[in-house]
């Protein structure tokens, strides 16, 4: 369970497939604090510690994993959002966050507003899953690479967050331009209530 709150970014350092899967090794500052088999969110993405040595650590993503996320197109080099496990006795900075990414997104817009950013998503409609609570609604939370972010102009396949620069600066987000690939976990509570509705 995490709450959207990245603690840093890590770089890839390696990536090395076996089979179906993929070995990613990372760089990060708190990796000599990582413990094996220590859940850990990439991009939004739970994944579990099998590795450590120095300042990097190796986690695997299955095949799975890099259909339903954008972990399979990371190359040497790129960064990416990390948050460790949330702790029962911290606050809940951001929102629920299950790290079980829904889908991937397009930015299809990047919006500078005098002194902080709009970046705008869009991602295909899909009724059945909208009826399941994979859609946004308007000042809800959604999860863009791990980070907890509230919607704006919220729509049926497409949806805004305003980013400040302190967000901007220290997840990937700087990296982000028209057409970057990017992770989307929706609200779990919405999710539990569409389901209760569709029993109703």
């Amino acid at each position: 369970m995490f709450s959207g709150i990245v603690e840093g970014m890590g770089t890839v350092i390696s990536l090395e497939k076996e089979k179906e899967n993929v070995h990613l090794t990372l760089e990060c500052g708190f990796a000599d604090e990582l413990k094996i088999d220590q859940s850990l969110s990439h991009n939004g993405v739970c994944l579990t510690v099998v590795k450590k040595e120095g300042n990097q650590y190796t986690v695997t993503a299955v095949k799975e994993t890099l259909l339903k996320s954008n972990l399979g197109l990371l190359k040497v080099g790129d960064k990416v959002n990390l948050e460790r496990s949330m702790r029962l006795d911290g606050r809940l900075d951001g929102h629920i966050v299950q790290g079980h990414v829904d889908q991937t997104a397009l930015c299809t817009e990047v919006k500078e507003a005098d002194g902080s950013w709009y970046f705008t998503f869009g991602y295909p409609f899909d009724a059945e899953k909208a009826k399941q609570g994979y859609l946004t609604v308007e000042k809800g939370s959604v999860t863009v690479n791990g980070v907890s972010l509230t919607v704006v102009n919220s729509a049926s396949d497409s949806f805004q967050v305003a980013i400040i620069p302190y967000t901007f600066e220290h997840t990937n987000f700087h990296t982000f331009v028209k057409g970057s690939v990017v992770n989307l976990e929706f609200d779990i509570l919405g999710k539990y209530l569409s389901r209760l509705a569709a029993f109703r």
